[in-house]
């Protein structure tokens, strides 16, 4: 496995992994859980994601891309950045299917740490969901000592079937 920095010229295929990587979880479980919510707030996923990951990239505004390559293909990344002089967040991690369970998203992640500890970042964040579909994530995260915080994300539907009325 090569780790390394993104450029530019990655991100076409930085779009297409993550667009394979949470396809599932779009046209599966989160339409599956409220679909007339998931229709509004995720319809457009996959052009969302071609807008996205290209902004993960703004070294001038310590927006970052870690990588990593296997057999000279792109198996996953990490994008993160540094909020403020001593705080980071993992903005997003995706790890190609046929990579999963092999290490990469594990050492992709201890990169990344070290990376935001040499710049002096005291404290990292990343969020997840808490569907199946996470769980992995989840784990990853807290074999790393994460700490899962308590929040809720409360939504409802104002018209049509699911009203809530």
């Amino acid at each position: 496995m090569h780790v390394r920095d993104s450029t530019t010229s990655d991100l076409p295929a930085l779009v297409d992994l993550t667009i394979e990587v949470f396809r599932p979880l779009f046209t599966g479980s989160l339409l599956e859980l409220r679909p007339e919510v998931t229709r509004h707030d995720h319809g457009q996923w996959e052009d969302d994601y071609r807008a996205e990951v290209p902004s993960l990239l703004d070294p001038e505004h310590e927006r970052f891309i870690t990588l990593a390559e296997v057999d000279g293909r792109i198996a996953g990344f990490v994008g993160w950045d540094v909020i403020d002089s001593t705080s980071g967040r993992f903005e997003m991690v995706a790890v190609h299917p046929a990579a999963r369970r092999t290490g990469v998203a594990r050492t992709l992640c201890a990169t990344v740490i070290d990376r935001l500890q040499e710049r002096g970042v005291e404290v990292v964040h990343i969020g997840t969901g808490g569907d199946d579909f996470h769980a992995p994530a989840r784990a990853l995260y807290e074999s790393l000592g994460f700490t899962a915080l308590p929040t809720v994300d409360y939504a409802r539907a104002l018209s049509g079937s699911g009203s809530g009325r």
